[in-house]
């Protein structure tokens, strides 16, 4: 069976392509996820990085990180990347699994780099029907949080809400469901390839270059109850 590393972000997309692709053609050896150093936290969703690896425990799955600088240019997360997964291709892995739904040019863009490493890329929801695979998350058992939306398109109650039912509803006509253009990001903290859930609060929300941010905080107390606003 070929190996592969799945590019991590935390969020619901990459969560249901691990789920697609579990017990499937590929062993998934390892998570990627990019990291801003300066912040110890995932780049674009602000998540903290001691959540992320609260999900690859639970998911029994190393976790690697790529690390870049706040405001990193295209060159230097391109060269970060491009060894780590050079370091992987040494270990025998050949693919690199992507949540992306319909975003051609940026299929296209992670291919071209694969390329020139000798990979490949793996697109299990490639073309599926987000409004489908927004409900099907839900009723697969899988629980994720806003944590960051784009102030342009969504307000500030839209961040820190559970993904559910009432949040696909209220979402503006424009919006897709599964966030594919930016709309919003987010952190999975329970499903089906979980072993245990991740505990976490909601902490203080910020708005940051045109972007609300909704902090999450490790806890060990309680798995949270979200506001359904």
């Amino acid at each position: 069976m070929p190996k592969a590393v799945l590019c991590w972000s935390g969020g619901k997309d990459s969560a249901r392509a691990l789920y697609e692709i579990l017990g499937g053609q590929y062993e998934v050896v390892s998570l990627l996820t990019t990291v801003t150093r300066d912040y110890e936290r995932v780049s674009m969703h602000g998540v903290r990085t001691a959540l992320v690896e609260e999900q690859a425990r639970s998911l029994n799955l190393p976790l690697e990180k790529v690390f870049i600088s706040g405001g990193a240019s295209d060159a230097e997360y391109e060269t970060q990347m491009r060894d780590k997964l050079e370091a992987f291709k040494d270990r025998g892995v050949s693919s690199v699994i992507f949540g992306d739904i319909f975003l051609e040019d940026l299929r296209k863009y992670r291919e071209d780099k694969l390329a020139q490493v000798g990979m490949r890329g793996v697109f299990p929801l490639w073309k599926r029907d987000t409004s489908e695979l927004a409900r099907s998350f839900i009723e697969l058992g899988f629980k994720a949080v806003t944590t960051c939306v784009d102030s342009r398109l969504l307000d500030e109650s839209f961040v820190g809400r559970l993904i559910d039912e009432a949040f696909l509803a209220s979402l503006p006509p424009g919006v897709d469901p599964c966030g594919e253009n930016g709309e919003f990001h987010s952190f999975v903290f329970d499903g089906p390839t979980f072993d245990n859930p991740v505990r976490f609060e909601t902490g203080e929300k910020v708005l940051r270059e045109s972007f609300y941010f909704c902090d999450l905080v490790p806890t060990g107390t309680s798995v949270p109850t979200l506001t359904r606003r």
